[in-house]
């Protein structure tokens, strides 16, 4: 059929993309303009141009819809507690790379629509076409597992809606800017009095019925147990309590917007200025319960740094012993998946969180994508990459304000300095990595077309990085 079509159209034609629906085929080919959507049978609804029995459209949102109505299995779902990976999509054609390495690995529920809002300003995209793109990879590949969509790290109810109305399945609650970091050390007297001051009527709690639950209390979970004395309660609540009314509050406006439709929710409170402890965990968990939310993973902060684009800086023992009690904490409030969030790269960390959370685990990657895109660069065309490295460095100073990097520019090699041949290793260093992850921004407004372009026409060398890279972030959590 593959041949036939392709003798029809004079277009590349996909494989795997290949569909026969009740008398219809679907299918995606390649010309000299590009990928198009083709059709031979029932097309109401879809738009485009006739090339003998075919009907050949443009890869619109308007057809994407239609072809989402006809085919189910390119419809985001709900992916549960199984073990998963967000792969994130700067540029919108990274999709079959991921689909590759999933293949080869197995096991893993994939969400291939990905992108914060931060990310969506930054690269001129809409969450409908990041959903949109990530279609159209799974159409290519014919993917037909399900797979999910992420509206990663919302701040307000308005960014929720535009995100229900494009299809999102996944919604990961960014409180950040709620958590008051200062209670971390404050002294116990404005502990006292900021815990007083906390919104009580909103929390649908009073300061002496929550002292009363936790105060004296010891809480076993699994093997070890937690205690609260009073200043560690007033810590956790005036650190964490308004950041989860908040949150509290985004899921009861998404539990209204989506209606019947099934959702899955991410609570985020990775990027703040300290460590989430086992006992802010808890206290996290149990309060959010009593606030009515229901979440299928949480993404505490950490121990150690989880930068951006590179490996885990700390104590590896010191994380596993620390992670071992998070695990625990989300077996027993739960079960809910712990989240991984800055999690490309961090290939020490992997065996650790599948050691420890078994199957209970979320893994959230974005820009490695972008950087192995980058990597296929280098290797096809040199020239783009020197551009892209140049503009790095000139960026990279206000670039990383938002990112928790701590990469040296005078460590990564200027343009003129490198062969063609050494241009790839930039991508090893730690300094080049993170100082190409966080400029993506800058490199998109300059030489995006360019940049789309040749990985268009070097599609295979995309892959081929991408899949190699993926393989290892995915087989530490393969069943």
């Amino acid at each position: 059929m593959t041949e036939e079509l392709q003798r029809m159209t004079g277009l590349y034609v996909y494989p795997r993309s290949v569909t026969e629906v009740d008398g219809t085929t679907f299918f995606l080919g390649r010309g000299s303009e590009g990928k198009v959507l083709g059709i031979v049978g029932e097309t109401e609804g879809f738009s485009g141009t006739r090339r003998e029995e075919a009907l050949l459209c443009s890869l619109t949102a308007a057809n994407a819809a239609v072809l989402r109505s006809r085919l189910s299995w390119l419809r985001p779902q709900s992916l549960g507690l199984r073990t998963s990976a967000g792969c994130g999509d700067r540029l919108g054609s990274a999709t079959p790379g991921h689909i590759h390495a999933l293949r080869q690995v197995g096991g893993i529920a994939p969400i291939l629509a990905q992108q914060s809002m931060r990310e969506n300003a930054r690269t001129d995209r809409s969450p409908q076409q990041v959903i949109d793109d990530a279609l159209w990879g799974v159409f290519q590949e014919g993917w037909r597992q399900a797979w999910g969509a992420d509206a990663d790290h919302l701040k307000t109810t308005d960014d929720v809606d535009i995100c229900v109305e494009a299809g999102y399945t996944f919604y990961t609650v960014d409180p950040r800017e709620h958590v008051d970091n200062a209670a971390h050390t404050d002294p116990v007297e404005v502990l006292r009095s900021k815990f007083d001051a906390l919104p009580w009527d909103d929390l649908l709690d009073l300061p002496e019925r929550m002292r009363s639950r936790y105060v004296g209390h010891r809480f076993w979970v699994e093997t070890f147990f937690l205690e609260f004395d009073e200043t560690a309660l007033l810590r956790a609540a005036c650190k964490y309590e308004r950041a989860l009314l908040h949150a509290a509050r985004m899921y009861t406006h998404l539990t209204a917007a989506m209606g019947e439709r099934p959702f899955e929710l991410e609570v985020s409170v990775d990027e703040t200025d300290t460590p989430t402890s086992p006992l802010e965990h808890f206290f996290i968990a149990t309060e959010l319960r009593r606030l009515g939310v229901a979440w299928v993973s949480l993404a505490p902060r950490y121990i150690g740094r989880f930068e951006k684009g590179v490996d885990y800086i700390g104590d590896l023992k010191e994380l596993e012993a620390d992670f071992a009690q998070h695990a625990a904490i989300a077996r027993a409030l739960g079960p809910y998946k712990l989240s991984l969030h800055s999690g490309s790269d961090k290939f020490s960390v992997y065996p650790i969180a599948a050691r420890q959370a078994k199957e209970l685990v979320h893994l959230k990657t974005a820009g490695t994508s972008y950087l192995e895109a980058l990597r296929a660069i280098a290797g096809v065309d040199p020239d783009l990459f020197r551009a892209i490295l140049a503009l790095a460095h000139d960026r990279y100073g206000e670039d990383k304000a938002t990112y928790h990097v701590s990469a040296d520019p005078s460590k990564v090699p200027l343009p003129n300095e490198l062969t063609d041949g050494q241009l790839p290793g930039v991508l090893d260093l730690f300094d080049g990595r993170q100082l190409l992850h966080v400029t993506f921004g800058s490199v998109l407004d300059r030489y995006g077309e360019r940049l789309i372009a040749a990985l268009d026409t070097h599609e295979e060398e995309h892959y081929r990085a991408l899949e190699t890279h993926f393989i290892k972030h995915l087989q530490p959590f393969s069943a």
